[in-house]
This record gives structure tokens, C-alpha cells and sequence, in this order.
């Protein structure tokens, strides 16, 4: 098992670097980059300014004159365009006077170090900004993949044992409207009905702590974070429950009907033992198998709208809002610790099979 994980190991750098650089590709032909954006940003401060003087003018009327480089009647630089000079300081402040090879020898050497750069428009360290963000979103990953996984498997085991009855059937049609319904409109219809939207203001909309509990206790700190919680990590869990409920009692099914589940309760074994002591460990395996994924689903990709509801400045918002500005700093930076850290989970998914079965050795794979 050791050789196993070492091998696994030494494969994440070809595999971290295989993705950066295909991302990196794809970015390069992307229109639109930084120093579009900013220049952009410049031509409508200068343009916004120079109508704020027209508006105060109360002067002469002066008929439209055509310069050279401008528009009409236009005596601004920013209606004009930007200088060259001024344009090169751009992209000399944001690293694009420099070929791309070099711009991406910078960043790799940079990532050995887990050195993630600077964000070119909040001028903060990458890194710092990622690890400001990542409590917001840990929590809503974690309590709603511990959610999903405590609520699902009992309920799919259940569904197994009772397999056809009325219990089966109307929790199938419970867990189905719930998997039909996106994230983000149950975290709407939430809001409406219990955070003051029209009925109820039962918990509060934004944050995870409320103003002035900084210098609380600890247990009430606690209860204030856990009330703060309740909203959006239901509204991240309400559509896990499918997907995890019926793969679990599919699994049990298929191991209850096998040959030495028949054997064991042939032999006098009950039936909490033949369920729990026989069928788990071999019925679980999928599950386990799905578990980093559903982990990283969770944690990074699927709160970024329920970020937003909560009003909650999460690696979520923080990506998307970076990919709007093309901030590509924080972009590629985010990549690199989302896809590290999704690499690493398989491989703790993978140590989790031996635990569940030891009978289970990736040594003897060919």
C-alpha cells in the first residue's frame, strides 16, 4: 500500500502540471484579458469625467469640432484613447511585456514554492486572499457533505430492507422533487419565507457571524455561526440527497441478493448482522468511491450561487468575480490549489477502500 500511495504521489506534479497548462492555453487565446479590462476601466473614468464637466459647463454652445485621433468635439485624452506609453506601463505593471514562456516559467517556479502571486487589481497576495475566503467555503462544504452522506446512507439502507413498500416509494418522491429543484431557487425560496423576505425573519440573511460577536463567548459565538449556517447549508443539501440515496440502495440491493447473504442467514446470523456486518462493507465501496468527489463538488463549485444569496464572500465569489476580471493571478491560482487538493481527496478515497475492506490490495493490480 505504501508503493501504492507513493506512486499515486509522484503522478499529482504531471497531473497538476498537465492542467495548468492546458488552462494556461486556453487563456492565452481568450479575448479580453487585464490590460483590456483595465484600459477599458481608464477610458470610462476619463470618459464619465469628461461628461461631468460638459454637464456643470453653463458656457458658450460651441458647434462640433472633429480632432485628430478623437471623436467629435472631443479635447480629452480619455475620449481619444490611452497613450502608448500609457499602455505599456499597463502591461509592464501586469507582467505582459514579457513572452508567454517566461510568464509561465514565473508562475510554475512560483507554485513549487506555493508562491501564487499577487492579484493584479486588489494588489493582495493570492494566497491570502484564498485563505481568507476558505472558511466560508469549508463550512458550507463540510457540514453539507456530513449533511448529505448522515442523512443518505440510513435512509438508502432503509429504502433497501423495504424495497417496493409505501416507505420506499414516497421517500424516492421526496429525495426526486428535491434533486428537481436547483440549489439556488430553494436558497431564494428560503430567504422569502424565513429571512425576512415576506414571511418569517427567523434567521439572518448575510455572513456567517452577526455584528459585534467578535468579543462573545465561545459557546455563543458557536450557536451565532451555527444559526447563520442553517440556511445555506440546507439549501446546498436539499438536491445532494438523491443521487447518494438511491446509489446506496442500489448497492445494498445488489449485495442482498448474493450468494453469501444467503449463507449467512442460513446459518442463524440476524439480520442486523447480515445488513451491517456483512453487506456494509462491500455495499459502501461506491459510496466511498464518490465521496472526495461529492466533497470537492460541494466545497467549490456547487455554493457559488448560494455564496451569493447568503451574501457570502467565499472561494466561490472569489473565482467567479476572478474570471470576470480576468484576474488571471487569482484564476490560475485558485486552479492550483482546487485541483491539488481534488488530487490529494482521490487519494484518500483510495486509502478509505483498504479501511472499509482490507481485503482490498492496489499492490496486486496489474
Amino acid at each position: 500500500m505504501a508503493a501504492y500511495l507513493l506512486r499515486r504521489l509522484l503522478l499529482v506534479v504531471p497531473t497538476l502540471l498537465g492542467i495548468i497548462l492546458i488552462n494556461f492555453a486556453i487563456v492565452q487565446f481568450a479575448p479580453g484579458g487585464p490590460v483590456e479590462q483595465m484600459i477599458a476601466e481608464l477610458k470610462g473614468q476619463a470618459g464619465s469625467t469628461l461628461g461631468r464637466i460638459s454637464g456643470e459647463s453653463q458656457g458658450e454652445t460651441r458647434a462640433p469640432q472633429r480632432s485628430e485621433g478623437g471623436g467629435e468635439g472631443s479635447r480629452y485624452r480619455g475620449a481619444q484613447g490611452l497613450d502608448p506609453a500609457v499602455v505599456r506601463e499597463i502591461e509592464k505593471a501586469f507582467g505582459f511585456d514579457k513572452p508567454w514562456y517566461v510568464r509561465l516559467w514565473d508562475m510554475l517556479s512560483g507554485y513549487a514554492r506555493f508562491d501564487l502571486g499577487r492579484s493584479l487589481f486588489s494588489d493582495r497576495p493570492v494566497a491570502g486572499l484564498i485563505l481568507e475566503k476558505m472558511p466560508v467555503s469549508v463550512s458550507l462544504g463540510l457540514w453539507s457533505t456530513l449533511i448529505i452522506y448522515l442523512v443518505s446512507i440510513p435512509l438508502g439502507i432503509q429504502k433497501a430492507v423495504r424495497d417496493g413498500s409505501r416507505f420506499d416509494v414516497a421517500t424516492s418522491a421526496a429525495v426526486l422533487v428535491g434533486y428537481a429543484i436547483p440549489g439556488f431557487l430553494f436558497a431564494i425560496l428560503l430567504v422569502v419565507l424565513f429571512a425576512g423576505g415576506s414571511f418569517l425573519q427567523w434567521f439572518p440573511l448575510r455572513g456567517l457571524i452577526s455584528p459585534g460577536m467578535g468579543e462573545a463567548p465561545f459557546w455563543e459565538r458557536a450557536l451565532d455561526y451555527a444559526w447563520h449556517m442553517v440556511l445555506p447549508t440546507l439549501a446546498l443539501v436539499i438536491g445532494g440527497f438523491a443521487g447518494l440515496t438511491m446509489l446506496t440502495k442500489n448497492s445494498f440491493l445488489e449485495e442482498i441478493h448474493k450468494q453469501y447473504v444467503v449463507t449467512a442467514r442460513a446459518k442463524g446470523a440476524g439480520e442486523t448482522r447480515v445488513l451491517y456486518g456483512h453487506v456494509f462493507r462491500n455495499a459502501m465501496l461506491l459510496i466511498i468511491a464518490g465521496f472526495p468527489a461529492a466533497f470537492i463538488g460541494i466545497l467549490f463549485t456547487g455554493a457559488l450561487l448560494v455564496e451569493i444569496i447568503f451574501s457570502l464572500d467565499g472561494l466561490g465569489l472569489l473565482g467567479f468575480e476572478a474570471a470576470i476580471r480576468r484576474d488571471y493571478p487569482v484564476m490560475f491560482g485558485t486552479l492550483y490549489i482546487f485541483t491539488l487538493l481534488g488530487l490529494v481527496m482521490q487519494i484518500v478515497g483510495d486509502f478509505a477502500y483498504t479501511l472499509v475492506d482490507p481485503r482490498i490490495d492496489f499492490e496486486a493490480r496489474r
